[in-house]
């Protein structure tokens, strides 16, 4: 349609030219492009959160590719949990991650919250989704999970939240007693333990675990040879 138009004006002046009428060129219309069109800072948005939207519509635009999740240590970043509740968290999250992709998207989400007895709406969702997406990619990671729980037990989160809710029925044994109870919980706990320590006590009891569970499959492969011998002779 544009091009059209402009083949037009371009057909008028020419004419004009041939027949020696002198006029003044007409202005030829040139759309915006899309960087033209956008407009991402405003008068009221600081810097950075300005520069973190600009990002995410670059990323949407496909004019810019998503960051790698940077690796981390769930242990040493989230110290107020122990191996097993952090092992708990993830084997959850496994669980209602049907996609296999290292995320809960909001259909997931739907589901677990359904699965828990606790239904939300659509807009529910994306709520509890926001609350914790650092990246604003509209999805949990493993990372954006930890991270309910740990607002969970630091009181961060308001009553009538759904991430409250999910944190209260995960059947996930983190001592959430409420806003200032978990908070309490865990501040006693860490005076009562050094990290180092509880790292310590918690990594020999896996290894004696698996100790017990390697002699009782000793037991059971000597039983059955037992077993086994008699019925041949």
């Amino acid at each position: 349609m544009a091009s059209e138009e402009l083949a037009q004006k371009l057909q008028r002046r020419l004419q004009l030219e041939e027949s020696g009428v002198g006029a003044e060129p007409e202005a030829v219309e040139v759309e915006p492009g899309p960087e033209e069109e956008r407009s991402c800072l405003t008068a009221s948005a600081g810097a950075e959160l300005s520069a973190k939207l600009c990002r995410r519509q670059d990323i949407n635009e496909g004019a810019a590719q998503p960051r790698r999740a940077a690796v981390f240590n769930p242990y040493t970043e989230f110290k107020e949990f122990s191996r097993r509740q952090v092992k708990d968290m993830e084997r959850m999250f496994r669980l209602y991650d049907s996609g296999r992709d290292g995320y809960i998207d909001l259909m997931e989400l739907k589901l677990m919250m359904e699965k828990l007895g606790a239904p939300q709406t659509h807009l529910g969702l994306k709520n509890m989704i926001k609350e914790v997406d650092e990246d604003f990619d509209g999805k949990l990671s493993f990372r954006e999970f930890l991270l309910i729980f740990h607002k969970a037990a630091a009181g961060e989160l308001e009553e009538d939240s759904g991430l409250l809710t999910l944190a209260k029925l995960s059947e996930i044994d983190v001592s959430i007693e409420g806003v200032k109870g978990a908070k309490n919980f865990f501040e006693a706990k860490a005076q009562a333990l050094s990290s180092a320590s509880k790292f310590e006590a918690e990594i020999k009891a896996e290894q004696d675990e698996r100790k017990r569970e390697e002699e009782e499959r000793k037991h059971r492969r000597a039983a059955f040879r037992e077993l086994k011998s008699a019925f041949t002779q």
